[in-house]
């Protein structure tokens, strides 16, 4: 298949960005409809090597995906503007919101819609466990793996990544042997020098930044976020609802970036708005630095690392493993530990769950709110039984927040 013009993957790739709702499985859908079936800018087996070997990544699959098709299609430039576009429009419309809920957050409007959005997020948490549990859990290794990792980060200070890496170990351990690899996969005297030339860059990228926020930042939060959301980018497998159990817990209570209301409506405007979910963490980064001293400047700061942190691993990854991807994908062990993996998240997303369901649940005087465990059951029965789309659900959970506030039930 021909390479179309760099100008027209250019105008997809940016359309794209505008039009990423529904999470990975929705982003992943356009681009099987748009590149595969329609345009036909990627055969349909190399589509499905790719996204194998990023669900094998730390990072969203999706955004990942479409940097590997961009590389495919015009190399490192493709690489670099599909990566990027799939996440620049989802990041300046959600940094807009941000700044109108930090503005705004007060106000009774405002409040009235986050309001009826909290039940909205909390149903899709649990619908996504319903939905990727019943994918993934076929087996008594899966359940088990499931149940000890929300058992582990619920009742026990065993952290998120060690409970990711001991499920991945049990998926290669448990896994076949590899398959014998082709004789014309690419011999390891010209991969490791790539690949170090590759770490390089990207050591370059992330000391810049750091030496100029400590010689320049007032405040050392920002060096923080950076080096926290850098660590996790490389454990955040299974997506980011994996992930958010973690970096909620830390961003509240450890570090008081955001509280835990904050940290609830910015999930949902991150479900709320096109591009990947992990741009949540974009909000908690804006937060983070208008906590500082409520300066727009300093907002802008920490949303900025925070995007920078959580995107740029993503990227080197698919850009050191895209030659590569061929071989990779015959690789059983790595596919073992994958499943694991996904098994794990099914009981990680529980934790999350729990930690949104009581933030939601509870009043502040401590009673239980029914309406609003109404309000979940209704959305949930919406997205899982009537397959009602995302956007009109989150509509009507605005609209039921409106209504809640001015009727005062």
């Amino acid at each position: 298949m021909n390479p179309p013009p760099f100008s027209e993957a250019l105008r997809f790739w940016l359309t794209l960005g505008f039009i990423s709702f529904g999470g990975p499985a929705g982003q992943i859908a356009i681009m099987q409809t748009e590149l595969v079936d329609r345009r036909r800018w990627i055969e349909q087996d190399a589509f499905l090597r790719a996204l194998n070997f990023c669900m094998l990544l730390p990072g969203p699959e999706a955004q990942q995906l479409a940097t590997y098709i961009g590389w495919k299609l015009h190399g490192l430039k493709g690489a670099l503007t599909a990566g990027l576009l799939f996440v620049l429009p989802g990041a300046l419309i959600l940094f807009a919101l941000a700044w109108i809920a930090a503005v705004h957050g007060d106000a009774t409007i405002v409040a009235a819609i986050f309001t009826g959005l909290k039940p909205v997020v909390v149903a899709l948490v649990a619908h996504a466990v319903l939905r990727i549990g019943s994918r993934t859990l076929h087996d008594t290794q899966g359940v088990l793996l499931a149940i000890g990792a929300f058992v582990a980060l619920e009742f026990t200070p065993v952290p998120f990544p060690l409970v990711i890496l001991a499920a991945g170990l049990v998926g290669w351990w448990r896994a076949p042997a590899a398959k014998a690899l082709p004789e014309t996969a690419p011999s390891t005297d010209r991969i490791w020098p790539r690949l170090l030339r590759l770490a390089g860059v990207y050591v370059v990228l992330l000391a810049v930044p750091a030496v100029l926020l400590i010689t320049f930042a007032e405040t050392d939060p920002f060096v923080r976020l950076g080096g926290f959301l850098t660590q996790n980018a490389f454990f955040t497998f299974g997506g980011a609802y994996a992930i958010l159990p973690y970096v909620a817990d830390a961003a509240v209570n450890r570090f008081a970036w955001i509280s835990p209301a904050e940290m609830i409506n910015g999930l949902a405007l991150a479900e709320t708005t096109p591009g990947p979910l992990i741009l949540v963490l974009q909000y908690v980064g804006f937060f983070a630095g208008w906590n500082v001293r409520m300066s727009l400047a300093d907002a802008a700061l920490g949303a900025a690392v925070a995007t920078y942190a959580t995107f740029l691993p993503s990227i080197m990854l698919i850009l050191a493993g895209a030659p590569y991807i061929d071989r990779i994908a015959r690789i059983r062990r790595a596919a073992g530990a994958l499943k694991a993996i996904t098994a794990a998240v099914v009981g990680v997303i529980l934790t999350l769950a729990a930690f949104l369901g009581q933030q939601v649940v509870f009043l502040e005087s401590g009673k239980i709110d029914l309406v609003a465990i109404a309000a979940i059951v209704v959305a949930f029965i919406a997205l899982a039984r009537f397959k009602i789309p995302l956007h009109a659900v989150v509509l009507a959970g605005a609209v039921f927040g409106l209504a809640r506030a001015y009727l005062d039930f």
